[in-house]
């Protein structure tokens, strides 16, 4: 990435940052570093809120430097490009995901999966290419090597489509990856929040049968009349999880809370996978005899490289596919980590940045 002269931070821009473990985002002033010949300037016009950025403001993975400013569910426009930039014009609607850099030579980079890459730069609470921390999108501006900005489908919501630079491509890559895209098979989406909610929709539109796995029965009618499932389990009724024993071939676990796998697991057929995306602050236990029963498989998945970013978002500009959200001001943040803490959301908090820091 070329450096602006001297690496002066003269980009000055307006956010909110949280200062210890509290967690509490208020008011921050902040510089960032002018446009390079490779970057592109963006004016933030909205940021989802992930359930990571609560973590990061409260220290549970015991790394935050503070002050933090969040976001990188990031929307804007174009306001100027560096010279080498060709992708990107002053006015192009784009978007910046969970990572703003990366070594682009090792051999996770040169497969296009930055995102597994041993240096990888997170867009927040993480050093910057100039050697200074880099801030997220809960700001009116940032600035972004053109690598690692994505463009935006014409015909979808901006405020709706913020959420699918995380949550989005957190469910969507692994569902490429280990193959949950073959029409008519079956898949348990565990989880009904910001990223099990698009998950169900990727699986509608990938053709598969869907079905909702939750601790109680308060989401069934949304999850099938809204959202599209074909059918629901409650796992806290030992009946409907014996009903659903060995039917799924694939369940998609997003459930951010300690939680125990083996009922989970029980619901895959033969040569089943479970793969998780949801990060628990714990370790959680699983049975290698249930696993070894049925041949069946559990891994992770992190976020995807930028191509298959690019890929989600022109998936979703087909399918006509977004997040369903509450768009909030700037000011509403703390209630809303609240409510986040709390599960209290339909299915993703998202800040509208323009309107809050006129």
């Amino acid at each position: 990435m070329a450096k602006s002269s001297g690496n002066e931070l003269t980009h000055k821009t307006f956010g909110w940052a949280a200062r210890d473990s509290s967690g509490l985002l208020s008011p921050f002033h902040f510089s960032r570093r002018e446009n390079g010949d490779d970057d592109v300037s963006i004016k933030v016009l909205y940021c989802g809120v992930c359930h990571s950025d609560l973590h990061m403001l409260k220290n549970d993975w015991g790394s935050t430097d503070y002050p933090v400013v969040p976001g990188h569910e990031i929307v804007g426009v174009v306001t100027s490009v560096g010279k080498n930039v060709k992708k990107f014009k002053a006015g192009d609607e784009v978007g910046v995901g969970v990572i703003v850099g990366s070594c682009r030579s090792c051999e996770n980079c040169k497969q296009d999966l930055e995102s597994y890459c041993p240096k990888m730069e997170y867009t927040y609470n993480s050093p910057g290419v100039d050697g200074t921390k880099n801030y997220g999108g809960y700001s009116d501006k940032i600035v972004v090597d053109q690598h690692f900005v994505v463009r935006f489908p014409k015909n979808l919501a901006l405020d709706a489509g913020a959420p699918l630079l995380c949550a989005g491509i957190t469910v969507y890559s692994p569902m490429k990856h280990f193959g949950m895209t073959e029409p008519g098979k079956h898949l348990g989406v565990a989880g009904l929040g910001g990223l099990g909610h698009v998950a169900v929709k990727f699986g509608k539109a990938f053709g598969l049968k869907v079905t909702v796995i939750s601790t109680s029965s308060r989401k069934k009618e949304e999850a099938i009349d809204r959202l599209g499932a074909d059918a629901f389990v409650v796992s806290s009724d030992p009946e409907q999880l014996k009903a659903a024993m060995g039917t799924m071939d694939y369940i998609l676990d997003t459930i951010s809370a300690v939680h125990p796998l083996d009922p989970l697991i029980r619901l895959l057929n033969l040569n089943g996978k479970l793969v998780a995306v949801g990060l628990p602050n714990k370790p959680v236990e699983l049975s290698i005899g249930i696993l070894a029963s049925g041949r069946r498989v559990v891994a992770g998945s992190n976020f995807g490289g930028l191509k298959e970013t690019q890929e989600m978002l022109d998936f979703c500009g087909k399918h006509n596919i977004t997040a369903e959200i509450e768009l909030i001001k700037m000011n509403d943040i703390n209630s809303a980590m609240e409510r986040l803490a709390k599960a209290d959301v339909k299915y993703r908090f998202v800040i509208d940045i323009e309107n809050s820091f006129k």
